[in-house]
Formats: C-alpha cells, structure tokens, sequence
C-alpha cells in the first residue's frame, strides 16, 4: 500500500553530478561511436580502459552533449563503485522522477526505478554506469544463500533506453553489455591530442619538442597529463616542463611495474604501461621533500574508503576514549568489554602535542587539493580520493617499507574513533562504517592483530544494532579468529567476539548454531570464572534468549530463573541493577506464556524497586514501566496501559527524541493497545510514523521496520482495507526472505497475517494454503504441542470451518484445547480461547446444548482468572447470548447481550466495534420478540445470526521485551 501523496511527474532533465570540463579534448569517434551504439533501441556501450585514460571524462562529456541537444530526454548518473554507492544513486533516481512507492519502509528501490524505466511512457532515458569494475558490486552473490537479485539486473533492456558504462573490466564490460561489439576500448591519447591538453591545462607552451617528450613519457595517459600539469603549475615560475620530464626520467627505475590492483578491486594489465604509477611517485616524492606532513597525510587518507573521508578523524580535536560494560541478551547489550583505545603512536597524523593544529592541517589540504589528489564535497568537511590514488600511494609505502607503519596508524585511529555502540554515537558509527569496513580488510602481522580485531568487533557490534546482520557475521568472525590465534581460545576478549557472534547468528535465525557458541562460552566461563560470575551469568541469560527463539520456553525459563536466584544472592546491592534486568527478562517470559498474574508481579516489583533507586523519569524506570503496560494490555487492562505508555512515550520524547528507537518502540505498543480499544485512526496514524521513522534510522530492511510493516497491516486488515494491508504483508515476506531462511519467525508471523488477510475476503483456498506451511514449519522447528504451533492448528480449523469442512475443524479445534488443557492448564488464557472455540464450532453445527456447557465452563474460569469485565469473558459471555439466541430463549439471551453492551460501552465507548457488535446482536433478540421500535433505537440488526465465529487475527502474543 501507499501512504504517499501523489506527485506531480517532472519534465525529464539531466542529472549529471559532475560539471563539464573546459579543457577536455575531443578524442577521434570515441564520441560518435557512444552515440551511435546509444541510438538503437536499448542500446549499451562499455567503456574499457585502465584507470586514468579519461573513461569517465568522456562519459561527462557524452551526457553534458545530450542535455544540450535532447531536452526531451533524462540523464541519470550512477555510481558502481560499490553496492551502497548503487543502491544509493537508485534512490536518488528514484527521488527525481517522483516514482510512487519510494517512500515505503520496505519498498525495493532498485525494482520501483527498474519499472519506472521500463515504461516507455516516461520518454527517453541514459544513464551513465560510472566505475563498474568490481564484478561484485553488480553480479556476485554473498555467502548466506539468501541474497538479493543482483544490481544489475535492474537495469532495463527497454527501447526507450540506453546505458553507458565505464570500466576497467572487460568481463563486467562484456556481462553489461552482452557483446564485444558494444565495447569501446579507451587508451591513452593521441600525440595531437595529448598535446592540446597538456597546453589547455598549463595555459601556454614554449617548448613544443620537450612538451612532446613529456606527454611521450606519461604514455598519453589524460589522468597522468593532468596531475604533471597539476605538479609544473603549482610550483611555477620554479619549475617547468623540463624539470618536470627530468625528474620523471630518473625516477622511472624505481617504479617499473603496473600497479597491480588492491584487495582484488583491480588486475595487473600486462599491456598497460607504468606512467601513471611514475606520475604519482613523482609527485608523492615531490610532497614529501616539500611537505613531510602533507606526504604523510596522503599517506593515511590512502587507507579510508574513497568517498567519505571526515577530517574530524583526519585533523581530531582531541583523543576519544571508548569505555563499555557488559549487560545481558534480553537488554540489548549482549556482551561488552573496554575495546577501544586512547593509545596514539609518537608518529601520529595532526595530534594534540602539534602546533597550531589547524592551520598546518590547512596548509597539507591544500597542497592536496592543488595537486589534484584529493576533492573536497560542497560543505568542506569531507575529502575524497580516487582509488588509483590510493592504490598508487600503497604501492609506494609497500615499496618503500611502510605501509605497515601507516596501517597501524590507521587502524589505532579508526579504533579511537569508533565510539560506542548507543543510540547518541548512531550518527558517527554511520559516517565512519564505511571506513571500519574497509579497516576490516586490513588484517596485519601478528604483532598488530589484536587492536584490529578490536576494530572488527565494534564494527560488528554497530552493525548488529542496525540489524546488517550479514557485515556483522563477518566483522565477528573475523574479530573471533585473530583473537583466538593472538589470545587463545579461552581468552576472555575471545569469549566477548564468540558472545557477540552467537547474537548475530540468533537474529539471522540460525539457533542451533548460535546454542551451540553460546554452550561453550558459557561452560569455559564457568570454568574459569565459577557457574555465579556476572560474566557467566550474561552467557546463561543469552542462551536463555536462544532456547527461548527456538520455542524451548521450558528450558528457557528454568535457565532464566536460575539466573535470577543467582543474581539476587552473589550480585545483590552490588550489581542491583543486573539483578532487575534479569527479573524483568522473567516477567517477559512469564507474559509470553500468559502466565500475566506472575508477569505482573515481577513487572511491580521491578518498576517499584528502580523508581526508589533511580527516580521515576531514569531510563531504565521508564522501561519497566512499559513492561508493565504491556502486562496490562495483555490482561484487557487497556486503560491502564494506555496510561502507563502515554507516560513513557512523552518522556521518552524529551529525554531521547522523537526518533529514538526506545520511543518508537513505546509508540507503537501504544499503538498496539489503541487498536485493540478500536481506536484504529489513532493506532494507524502512530504506526505509520514509527514505521517511517524505523525505515529512516533503522533500515528499511530491519527486523523491527518490518514488525511494523505487519503491525500496520494489521490495521488496515482490520478497516477492511485489505488490498492495502495485504500488499504491505506480501512485501514484508519478501524483504524478510532476502535475510532470513524460509522457516524463520519473521517470515512465518507475516505469513499468517496474510493468510488472515485472505480469510477476511473469503480466499479461504489462499489462506489454507498459507496455514499449512506455517503449520508444519512450526511443527518441525517448534514441536506439534507448542503454543505457536497450536495457534497455526486453530488458524487452520477455522479456515476448515468457514468452507464447511466442520469434521476437519472439529478434529483440529478439539486437538489444540485438549493440547493446551494438558500443557497450559486448564484456566490458562489461551485453554479458554481454544474451550470458546469449539464452542463455535459445535455452535455453527446446531450442537447449542453442547456449545452453552462449554461456553459456561469457559466463562466460569475466565471470570475467576481474568475478571468479569475483561474482553475475553466479555467475547465469551457473548458466546452464550448466542447460544440462548439460537435456542429461542429470547430473553436470556437480551439480558446478556445487554450487560455485554454496556460493559463493551464503559470500557470502550460507543463507537468501538465490540460495542457495536454487541448492540446489533441486542437489537437482534428485541426483534425476535416484536419490540420493533426499541430494536430501531439500536441500529441494524444482526444479517443473519449473531455470535459468528471470528478469525483470531495476527497477534500472537506479548510483543517483544524492549531492551535496557
């Protein structure tokens, strides 16, 4: 569904992120044959050439050409760098033409642009895919096996389109375009033309034979002209062409290699000449007599990610000091130790015993920047670099033995850097990850391993907290392994890297193999701790959460339990704190289970505990207070949980944000409780601002944007609007089968709600469908007789039921109360649901005598064990009215239909559906005793009969415990 207002489509326009070139230089046909190769229909061309021989600049060329002379046509502009880059100028074409759907929090952008351009009623389109020499980025899949199509795939073969594409590969040249004959190879430049742009770039010349032999010796390269200009500019009237040619030629013996490509981004070209290596190492060497500090800064920027380079980590103000504590799974903190570190080396770049800090850093920059090495973005803060600079400045520090050196200043600097994983460090972690992941590849000897696997361990940490599960998985492991090769295996900080691993691989689904790290940190801790250390007390309450993941609640509670009788004796006033985590992650467990008068109790314990201890507006109050909300919803305390969620809401907002993921969280269980008051405009309208905010800060792929996604379709299933709901849900399956395997909670939990969505219209074969396969998922992974699993088994009966299949949903609905009678007890809440709805199943097959008796059994406990007036007595004691109804017994059936009404009125209001239910069904049985005009007072009647069977829903539970 969409949220978005309609928007006016733009006239096409050109969208080139570069501006033309007033030097540039017409190189023979390169340009007509670009033209003539994007005139045909769905037309692509490759550009193929080394790093440095104007492949880009022709593309620029090319597209300034066209927004000149085809007004009527788009230009857009994206780079293949990498597949952030990708995905990211996805968006941004997504953005300009206004394509509807690009606002979802889940929508797939690459797909809505891929449509878009499709259409050929959008007009004519080029789009310039600039960079593309990483296979990788556009085909290669990752090692899960649930990736997503590749990038380029996207890219139409539509007639009313073509793509231009610049690379240094000629396999990802010949999959782009499909043959040899759309490849253009781009060398070096003609003499002529290399001269005219020697001369266009020094401004004049007066040497014509040395200006011949300087371009002779760069090898026409354009790239290598332009930095030499660059060099002889920057030092005139001191130096010239000649100077400059006499120093290239003498230091061509010390660079007599291509350089060879970095990390596997590049491929030693055995016919490529080596001038482009000679032009940087001429003017590095030049830096480096000149500027030793500027050299050296070169030097460090070398080894960030290209684009993005934030000079605060370049020029600090000061030294950052990353401390961080140990907390449990439930909390959110899983493990932490103190990983980051203050410790700069005597050599470090621009520290705090410099002089004048910022006006030496100044002079470096600038020196930079007129040498044309590094670019500057618009505000000024942020540097970039092309990779053959970067790789040309690695080749020579390799060469010239420190390349170590100036890695491990890089690593100690990014390490210092990386502040802790919390909510207020968010922005920073972000404007750095792509740096950290670059980092990631940079494992040193030995002797360096450990603060790198630091490194690789707080970037997995952010990375797990924005839930990019994939690049934590492999930052971790690799963190684990050079901690265990440096450290040893049983190495504490060892154990932290295994920990943090073992959550990765939870929230990607995969349990058994996050059990079984979390079993063998946690024996090695007691082992070397004792069973009642803190340390091992984390390790037990984590694979508490695994066993709890994998429907093991049994198990899961008792290891939950063990941890809380340890933690109040060993920890005590000590460690308090710990202690009340641990017991509000019981209550969770307790409120999962329906157990809600136990929940409760914990939940007031906690919440009163903390608001002596901390005061009633701390943090961690406010989260026991929503906790305990969320026990009150649970038991039809809506009231009172609204109240609760209110409170913590608007506190949240002033102490955190608006956006804050723990105010988003509050948000939408308030939403939540105002849905099941049927107050939907409400719970709707918070919900799509906690889905849209999830989506910005979060992900439109995380796991919590994609609860809300569900959430949402919730609503809308329930307004009726069941087209918009089930297409939220059908995207949520998608998005969720791109992270998690097929039989992973997420995707089974959108999977029944779509199913609900199909069994309110009546596609009871769809829904069937559906609840089968959730059915026997559950079975397999969770067992026939646990609670989720018969919930899929009562979804199923009635589907059964609604075809009029009653033996089959007999058979079921008799399975699953029986099951839970045995398992859950018989007064258990959720025994109550399955006993009411047998009760009408027998209903439905005129068995009234048979559905009252259970009906009244079911109301008798309910009353009892929830209260007279909570909302499933209510359903029930409606239940009964019905049966009365059926049995013409009029006026049993008035009496309780009114106490139903009033009672749904109280607590309610007028409008809220149950109420109106419960009125229509009253006017229903005044009818059937002739009292026409007190019926009409009403409203209408009930169609056919009252107390019809209703479809359970997508709610399958106490939600999730917001973490401390």
């Amino acid at each position: 569904m969409s949220t978005e207002r309609p928007e006016t489509p733009p006239k096409p326009f050109p969208s080139i992120p570069f501006r033309r070139d007033p030097d540039f230089v017409q190189r023979g046909d390169i340009l007509d044959q670009i033209d003539r190769c994007c005139s045909e229909p769905a037309g692509r061309v490759a550009l193929l050439g080394l790093g440095g021989v104007g492949k880009s600049q022709l593309a620029i060329e090319f597209a300034h050409r066209i927004a000149e002379a085809r007004t009527d046509v788009w230009v857009f502009w994206i780079h293949a760098a990498t597949q952030a880059r990708v995905e990211e100028d996805f968006r941004k074409i997504a953005d300009i033409v206004k394509v509807a759907g690009r606002m979802q929090p889940k929508a797939n952008i690459p797909l809505l642009v891929q449509n878009w351009l499709s259409n050929e009623g959008n007009g004519r389109w080029i789009i310039v895919l600039d960079s593309a020499d990483n296979g990788e980025v556009l085909y290669c899949a990752d090692a899960t096996g649930c990736d997503p199509r590749p990038l380029a795939t996207y890219l139409p073969q539509s007639r009313n389109g073509s793509v231009v594409v610049t690379t240094r590969s000629r396999d990802v040249a010949y999959k782009l375009t499909g043959s040899n004959k759309s490849i253009i190879e781009v060398g070096p430049m003609a003499q002529s033309d290399a001269l005219i742009l020697l001369e266009n770039k020094l401004g004049s010349i007066s040497n014509f034979d040395m200006a011949n032999n300087l371009i002779k010796t760069l090898d026409y390269i354009p790239l290598a002209i332009s930095q030499a200009a660059a060099y002889i500019q920057a030092r005139a009237p001191r130096s010239s062409i000649e100077k400059y040619l006499a120093e290239l030629q003498e230091s061509d013996r010390r660079m007599i290699k291509l350089l060879e490509h970095d990390a596997g981004d590049m491929r030693r070209d055995g016919v490529a000449s080596d001038a482009v290596l000679s032009t940087w190492q001429i003017s590095f060497t030049y830096i480096r007599s000149q500027r030793p500090s500027a050299a050296d800064l070169l030097s460090f920027m070398s080894f960030f990610d290209r684009q993005g380079i934030p000079e605060w980590v370049l020029n600090p103000p000061r030294k950052i000091t990353d401390t961080t504590t140990q907390g449990s799974r439930f909390d959110g903190t899983g493990d932490s130790h103190s990983e980051g570190s203050d410790n700069y080396s005597n050599s470090d770049l621009h520290s705090e015993s410099s002089s004048d800090t910022g006006g030496e850093f100044e002079e470096d920059i600038l020196m930079l920047r007129n040498l044309c090495l590094i670019g500057v973005n618009e505000e000024g803060d942020k540097f970039e670099m092309h990779r053959l600079v970067q790789l040309s400045i690695k080749a020579w520090l390799k060469r010239s033995e420190q390349q170590d050196i100036v890695r491990q200043q890089y690593i100690e600097r990014m390490a210092s850097s990386f502040p802790m994983e919390e909510y207020k460090n968010w922005a920073t972690c972000q404007e750095l990850f792509a740096h950290i992941q670059v980092a990631v590849d940079y494992r040193p000897n030995e002797e360096r391993l450990e603060e790198w696997a630091t490194l690789c361990y707080n970037g997995a940490k952010y990375a797990w907290s924005q839930g990019k599960y994939d690049i934590a998985e492999r930052m971790v492991v690799k963190s684990w392994k050079a901690r265990e090769k440096k450290l040893g295996k049983d190495n504490d900080l060892t154990l932290v890297s295994m920990t943090l691993l073992a959550l990765v691989l939870s929230d990607k689904g995969w349990w058994e193999e996050a059990e079984k790290l979390d079993l063998q940190v946690l024996e090695t801790r007691k082992i070397k701790l004792g069973a009642e250390h803190p340390d091992t007390l984390v390790n037990m309450a984590n694979l508490a959460a695994t066993y709890w993941h994998q429907g093991r609640w049994e198990e899961a509670e008792r290891l939950q339990v063990q941890v809380v009788d340890i933690s109040k004796i060993k920890l005590g006033r000590a460690d308090y704190s710990s202690t009340l985590t641990y017991m509000g992650n019981l209550a969770y467990m307790y409120r999962n289970q329906g157990r809600l008068e136990e929940a409760e109790k914990l939940d007031l314990q906690v919440l009163e505990t903390r608001k002596i201890e901390l005061g009633a507006e701390h943090p961690k109050t406010l989260i026991s207070m929503g906790n305990l909300a969320s026990t009150y919803a649970d038991q039809g305390r809506w009231k009172e949980a609204e109240k609760l969620q209110v409170q913590v809401m608007e506190n949240r907002k002033i102490k955190l944000g608006a956006d804050h993921p723990g105010t988003l969280g509050i948000m939408d269980s308030l939403a939540l409780t105002y849905f099941n008051q049927g107050q939907w405009e409400e719970a709707e309208r918070l919900q799509v601002q906690v889905m849209e905010n999830r989506k910005i800060k979060l992900g439109a792929d995380h796991p919590d944007t994609l609860a809300s996604i569900s959430t949402l379709a919730s609503t809308y299933k329930s307004q009726g609007r069941w087209e918009e709901a089930e297409k939220l849900e059908l995207h949520a399956i998608e998005i969720s089968k791109t992270r998690f395997r097929a039989d992973h909670p997420h995707i089974l939990a959108s999977m029944r709600g779509l199913a609900s969505i199909y069994y309110s219209q009546g596609r009871w074969q769809e829904a069937e469908k559906l609840q089968v396969q959730v059915m026997e998922n559950r079975k397999l992974k969770l067992g026939a007789d646990h609670p989720k699993t018969l919930t899929s088994i009562a979804d199923l009966s009635f589907t059964y039921l609604a075809q009029g299949r009653w033996e089959e949903a007999e058979k079921l609905s008799l399975q699953v109360m029986e099951t839970r009678k045995l398992k859950l007890g018989a007064d258990h809440p959720d025994t109550l649901t399955s006993i009411a709805n047998f009760a009408s199943i027998c209903l439905d097959q005129g068995r009234w005598e048979e559905a009252e008796k259970l009906n009244m059994q079911a109301m008798e406990i309910s009353k009892i064990k929830l209260g007279a007036n909570h909302p499933s007595t209510l359903v029930i004691l409606a239940n009964i009215a019905t049966t009365y109804w059926h049995q013409a017994r009029w006026e049993e059936a008035e009496k309780l239909y009114m106490q139903v009404t009033t009672m749904n009125k109280t607590m309610f209001g007028a409008d809220h559906p149950s109420t109106l239910t419960g009125m229509s069904n009253l006017a229903s049985a005044l009818i059937r005793q002739g009292r026409w005009d007190e019926a009409e007072k009403l409203g209408p009647p009930a169609n056919s009969r009252p107390g019809a069977p209703t479809y359970p829903g997508n709610f399958e539970g106490g939600g999730r415990m917001e973490p401390e």
